[in-house]
């Protein structure tokens, strides 16, 4: 296996660890942007590095039929194995079928892998809501002894309780010795409980879609910064971040750009992928100095004061 997975920290479930890659040594739990394109719309790669971001998600199978991109993605650290995604709203034997179809990929992705002395090929988790399809895609998947696990077919619809009991039923089964990866979780909440699961990793279009959309990510949930109330703001978007959108651009300048200018959804960008940066790293340090249950208390205090006021 071409990746070390060691653990740093433990509370409960919770866990910090580092993940030594070929090219990187990360630290968990992290956030990876989503690059389809093989980049973050609107950002360059020294921001990415100066908010401290570790991993990109890109996606081969749109640029593999554009021109001129054959080596492109020739050095990626972690690749996943082709699964069948049906939506979670979806009941019936299709589901089953989902997850059976996922089992036998997995093994024409390892027979088929050149490269595992550089190359982590991580296995998708799916099955549905269905307790029973998804530990028998956890243990099928374990069985192949991957260097990592995802969790896939989330975030599809379905109510919060039935994705967080997948996530805690994968996790308790997935090795202790392994990253767990929950696909398509960006919004800042579910990373945190996910993370007091037991789960490692995470992607999602989130915050720089919905940076496009005008909105920033604060503290206490979201800031609309196309709402008119803006427009005479002079404070920073959040005057608690170091990011240097917050340092030297006010709410009214950013307002006065995010329907007229890309350099709006640039900035709320580079802040919201900051906010998630800054999210992971103090997941990690808390677990690892024993004040998860503090930072989680905090966390959560600040978005249940946000929706009584």
């Amino acid at each position: 296996m071409a990746l070390r997975f060691e653990v740093l920290g433990r509370f409960n479930r919770a866990r910090a660890a580092q993940l030594t890659l070929p090219h990187f040594v990360c630290q968990t739990p992290l956030f990876m942007p989503v690059g389809t394109q093989g980049t973050i719309k609107g950002l360059a790669t020294d921001q990415l590095e100066e908010i401290g971001c570790q991993i990109i998600l890109g996606n081969t199978g749109w640029k593999a039929n554009a021109p001129n991109t054959r080596g492109i993605y020739s050095n990626p650290n972690i690749i996943m194995a082709l699964d069948d995604v049906v939506k979670t709203t979806i009941t019936g034997p299709r589901i089953e079928e989902a997850m059976y179809r996922t089992l036998r990929w997995i093994d024409r992705c390892i027979a088929a892998h050149k490269r595992p002395h550089d190359q982590n090929l991580f296995g998708i988790v799916q099955g549905g809501l269905d307790p029973v399809l998804r530990d028998i895609c956890v243990r099928g998947l374990v069985d192949r002894n991957l260097p990592g696990y995802a969790i896939g077919g989330l975030a599809g619809g379905e109510d919060k309780d039935s994705f967080w009991r997948v996530v805690a039923q994968c996790t308790a089964t997935l090795p202790k010795d392994k990253p767990r990866y929950v696909m398509g979780v960006g919004y800042p909440l579910d990373i945190v409980i996910c993370s007091a699961l037991g789960a490692d990793m995470y992607d999602c279009v989130y915050p720089t879609r919905t940076a496009r959309f005008g909105t920033a990510l604060v503290p206490e949930g979201v800031l609309k910064l196309k709402h008119r109330a803006m427009a005479e703001d002079t404070r920073p978007i959040d005057p608690t971040c170091a990011c240097m959108v917050c340092k030297n651009y006010t709410r009214a300048y950013i307002h006065s750009l995010v329907t007229k200018d890309a350099m709006g959804s640039q900035l709320l960008s580079f802040h919201n992928l900051y906010y998630m940066m800054q999210l992971s790293k103090n997941l990690h340090s808390s677990i690892v100095q024993g004040k998860f249950p503090e930072f989680v208390c905090n966390f959560l205090q600040k978005m249940v004061k946000c929706v009584m006021v």
